[in-house]
């Protein structure tokens, strides 16, 4: 029996629970949460089930060395110290990717040359030759991680982010990651059981991994490559037989709906689904959500409206408050879950959620919300025995603090114009100007009082338009300051 070993999986901000859960499912040992990661222990096989069935992880590392070092050069002695021919030869090439968050340590890219440099004298004192460096493709991925002094080098088995499903032919503006997607369906607690519903599809992401969810299909059989399959050990085989393994997959007796507005985001969605090969479990149609209608069977809405950042709407307010009326009247004794950024958005659907689960959608922090529609009131449906929120939904509410404390949206909508900009928010007046509030606000409009209006006189700092999201002062009232890392996070720029 093959020897265990530590493993590493990434993934997002708020979705280490899921891929616990998928881990555990998977027969992975020794499973510890930590901040987007997850480490577990197993054995070849492990390693290779974990790339190829896991759902919501970006990437499987496997750690070689931990260490602690304060400087430059301690990392550069420990990385030298490690007997490189067990993994690379003179006729191989590899690359370093680093992630940092240290006050000894501020520039990720310089960690990554010392460890490349450690590992070209290596090769030069044993040898008298070096392996080559390749960013593109290369035969060996190295992850460098420090957080403070603790370092820990890995084996990158992935190699390009496990996202990148493969099933994707275009896609719209702002596509939803594949990851997230997988990890909000996955929340919901839906496995088929029903019919499942994207009224604002886009690429068709959310549809694609539904199917893929609902039968029971690992993402990776889309994957055309890993980087595992170019280590010295790599066994051909096992990666075959895991492949060929379709003891998991089942029938899907409902289906999936997809819709937009958009006509070329439904043409772009229809080939997606068709190079994934779920044309038969998937229906795809233009309509505006304005038509939508009760449903004659019993549906799940999981869906992922315009929030006014990279994708907007020419009355995003409005669009929210039609979800909400086609929610009251059209879905009754269904379930609606719906992520979206700005408080003033959810405020418009005008339904009280069940729950809040805080999500990150790139860099945009999200909530998650779900919508329990009943045919009757609300307390009736308590009285009744409906279960309004599970264990695991209380658990999921409970992760909020792990979120920010105070956290804020963006600044309120004007409904009455028209032509807003969510970037360059502005009042219209002075006597709609900010009473108190937070100092950056009370000196953007003194320096509009002293210097006229912004767009007129064309205020630039630094050489740079003036930004309106700055945060030029911490909630502690010290300055901003932008570089500044959390020390504690396991994360990489995916």
């Amino acid at each position: 029996m093959e020897t265990e070993f530590e493993l590493i999986a990434k993934t997002f901000q708020g979705l280490e629970n899921v891929l616990a859960k998928e881990l555990t499912a998977l027969g992975a040992n020794n499973i510890q949460i930590g901040h987007r990661m997850v480490s577990f222990t197993g054995d070849k096989e492990m390693m290779y089930r974990a790339n190829f069935a896991l759902r919501t992880a970006i990437r499987i590392l496997k750690p070689i060395k931990h260490f602690k070092a304060d400087s430059a050069d301690q990392v550069y002695n420990a990385v030298k110290a490690i007997d490189w021919t067990q993994y690379l030869t003179n006729d191989t090439s590899f690359a370093v990717d680093s992630v940092v968050f240290s006050k000894e340590f501020r520039h990720s890219k310089f960690v990554a040359y010392k460890v490349k440099d450690a590992i070209v004298d290596f090769f030069r004192e044993t040898t008298g030759t070096r392996p080559n460096i390749s960013v593109t493709n290369p035969d060996l991925q190295l992850n460098i991680h420090i957080a403070e002094n603790d370092c820990t080098l890995s084996l990158d088995s992935s190699g390009e982010s496990l996202h990148r499903r493969g099933y994707r032919q275009e896609s719209v503006e702002a596509p939803l990651n594949e990851v997230l997607a997988a990890a909000m369906i996955l929340m919901t607690g839906w496995n088929g059981e029903c019919d499942l519903i994207d009224p604002m599809c886009g690429s068709g992401t959310i549809p694609i991994e539904a199917a893929l969810i609902a039968r029971g299909i690992a993402p990776g059989v889309f994957r055309k490559e890993y980087a595992f399959e170019k280590w010295s050990d790599f066994d051909k085989d096992l990666l075959d037989r895991i492949y060929n393994d379709d003891s998991q997959e089942h029938d899907f007796s409902h289906k999936i709906y997809g819709y937009d507005i958009n006509r070329n985001a439904v043409d772009i969605a229809t080939r997606n689904v068709k190079a994934a090969g779920l044309s038969k479990d998937i229906t795809l149609a233009q309509m505006d959500f304005h038509q939508f209608t009760q449903p004659a069977e019993k549906s799940i809405i999981i869906t992922n409206p315009p929030y006014g950042e990279r994708i907007s709407s020419p009355d995003l307010l409005g669009l929210y408050r039609t979800i909400g009326e086609r929610l009251k009247h059209q879905f009754l004794d269904n379930d609606a879950w719906i992520l979206s950024y700005r408080e003033e958005c959810f405020e418009q659907i005008g339904l009280k959620p069940s729950i809040k689960i805080p999500l990150f959608n790139g860099s945009l922090e999200c909530e998650f919300r779900k919508y329990q529609i009943f045919s009757g009131k609300y307390k009736e449906a308590r009285a009744e025995g409906h279960e309004i929120k599970t264990d695991e939904e209380r658990r999921q509410m409970a992760e909020k603090r792990r979120f920010k404390m105070h956290r804020e949206f963006k600044r309120p909508i004007d409904e009455e114009d028209d032509n807003y900009s969510f970037r360059n928010k502005r009042f219209e007046n002075r006597d709609s100007r900010p009473r108190g509030g937070r100092p950056s606000e009370r000196r953007n409009w003194e320096d509009r009082d002293r210097k006229g209006s912004f767009e007129k006189r064309g205020l630039r700092r630094e050489g740079r338009p003036f930004d309106y999201d700055r945060k030029p002062y911490e909630r502690n009232g010290k300055p901003f300051n932008r570089n500044r890392k959390n020390n504690n996070r396991y994360d990489e720029e995916d």
